[in-house]
């Protein structure tokens, strides 16, 4: 150390290593001068522009995302006011059906009246026209029976028609008000 100390006496002047030389100095700031001005007139109009494109951007996007939420809200709520319509139309649909259901229960039930009605009115009919055919075949087998009877009781033959079918009519008749008095008598 002591070698430098000389070193340095011999030289004769004492330089502050921390104190820059003037003409650096003047070199230095001349050189930042000239970097300010590059970078204030070719790089930070550069930057600035970069910096507003970029928010133009970012400002683009968030109103592009607002619209397309917006949008998609509105197409929920339209989605949400057709659902609700198709839900009352089912309602609707599925009243009218029951409805029209009823209707058709009622006519089939009054057709399936009608038809029964019209079936034993109809039997009716056949049983008493079958009644109608037994009583004349009885009358006609009665008939026969009694002048048959009548001709052994009397003794001469009822051989004419007509005085016989008078004879068997009289004779039905005087049975049916007989059987009609014990009838109504009972």
């Amino acid at each position: 150390m002591l070698n430098s100390a000389l070193v340095l006496a011999a030289e004769g002047e004492t330089h502050n290593p921390i104190v820059p030389d003037p003409s650096e100095l003047i070199l230095g700031i001349v050189a930042f001068l000239i970097l300010l001005f590059i970078l204030k007139k070719y790089v930070v109009p550069r930057f600035e522009a970069a910096y507003e494109e970029r928010a133009q951007k970012i400002e683009g996007g968030i109103e592009k995302a607002e619209r397309a939420q917006a949008e998609a809200e509105e197409a929920l709520a339209k989605y949400k006011a057709q659902l609700q319509e198709a839900r009352t139309e089912a309602a609707k649909i599925r009243d009218d059906a029951r409805l029209e259901a009823e209707q058709i229960k009622a006519e089939l039930r009054a057709d399936a009246e009608a038809e029964s009605q019209r079936i034993v009115a109809q039997g009716q009919a056949q049983l008493q026209a079958q009644k109608a055919q037994i009583i004349a075949e009885l009358r006609a087998d009665m008939g026969r029976n009694a002048v048959e009877l009548a001709s052994r009781i009397v003794g001469e033959s009822l051989e004419d028609e007509a005085r016989r079918r008078g004879t068997v009519d009289r004779f039905l008749a005087e049975l049916e008000t007989a059987g009609a008095s014990n009838g109504a008598g009972k």
